[in-house]
C-alpha cells in the first residue's frame, strides 16, 4: 500500500459511512414527512369529532373555554385535546426516525414524552367533564335550597360546585403525576385546618352565630 492509499483509507472509510447513512437518512426523512401528514389528518379528524359530539358545548358549560380565553390562549379545550393527538402522531414519527438512524438516547426520551402525552389529555378529559357535573351539581343544589326556601342558596351551591371541582383538580393532578403526595397531603392538612378552625369557632364563641345561621337554613316550624 503505498502512500496515497494511506491518505485516502480515512476518506474511503467516511464515504463508506456516509453511503449507509443516506438510505437510513432518507427512509427516516419518509416516515418523519408521512407522520406529519397523518398528524394532520388525525388532528382534523379529532376536531371535527369532538364538535360533531358536543364536547365543546361541555367544556364552554363548565367554564374551561372561558378560562382560556381570559388567559389569552386562543385555542378551546377542544383544539387543545385535537393538538395532543396532533403532537402525540409527531412523536410517534420522529421515534420511528429516530430510531431508523440509531440515536438510542433521542429515542428513550422521546419515548417518555409520547408516555406522558396520553395522560395529560386523560387530565384534560376528567377536568372537563369534572367542572361539568360541579356546575351540574351546584345549581342542582342551589335549586333545590331556593326550592325549599332556604337561605343562602347560591352560596350552598357554589360550595358545593367549588369542592367538587378541588377534588377533580386533584385527581387530574394525581393523573399527570403532578405533586403526588404533597397536593393531596397539603389538601388534607387545609381542610383539616379550616375544620378544626370551624370548631374552635363554634365551641368558644360562634355559638350564637352558629344557631342563627342552622335557623335561617332550617328553621324550626311552629306548632
Amino acid at each position: 500500500m503505498n502512500r496515497l492509499e494511506v491518505m485516502l483509507e480515512p476518506v474511503r472509510a467516511f464515504l463508506v459511512q456516509v453511503g449507509n447513512l443516506l438510505p437510513r437518512l432518507a427512509l427516516a426523512l419518509v416516515v418523519l414527512i408521512a407522520g406529519w401528514i397523518v398528524a394532520k389528518l388525525v388532528k382534523f379528524a379529532i376536531a371535527r369529532g369532538l364538535r360533531a359530539v358536543n364536547f365543546h358545548i361541555v367544556t364552554d358549560r363548565a367554564g374551561i373555554d372561558g378560562f382560556l380565553r381570559d388567559g389569552g390562549v386562543r385555542l378551546d379545550a377542544t383544539g387543545i385535546l385535537a393538538a395532543l393527538f396532533y403532537w402525540l402522531v409527531v412523536l410517534a414519527a420522529l421515534i420511528l426516525g429516530f430510531n431508523i438512524l440509531g440515536l438510542d438516547y433521542i429515542t428513550d426520551l422521546l419515548t417518555k414524552v409520547l408516555l406522558f402525552v396520553p395522560k395529560l389529555m386523560v387530565a384534560l378529559l376528567i377536568l372537563a367533564f369534572g367542572a361539568y357535573f360541579a356546575r351540574f351539581i351546584g345549581n342542582a343544589v342551589a335549586a333545590y335550597c331556593r326550592n325549599i326556601q332556604m337561605q343562602d342558596a347560591d352560596l350552598l351551591g357554589a360550595i358545593a360546585r367549588y369542592a367538587i371541582v378541588t377534588f377533580v383538580v386533584l385527581i387530574a393532578l394525581d393523573q399527570v403525576n403532578v405533586g403526588g403526595d404533597i397536593v393531596r397531603q397539603t389538601f388534607l392538612i387545609l381542610l383539616a385546618g379550616l375544620v378544626f378552625a370551624l370548631a374552635l369557632a363554634f365551641g368558644m364563641g360562634g355559638r350564637d352565630w352558629a344557631a342563627d345561621l342552622l335557623e335561617r337554613w332550617w328553621p324550626r316550624r311552629k306548632r
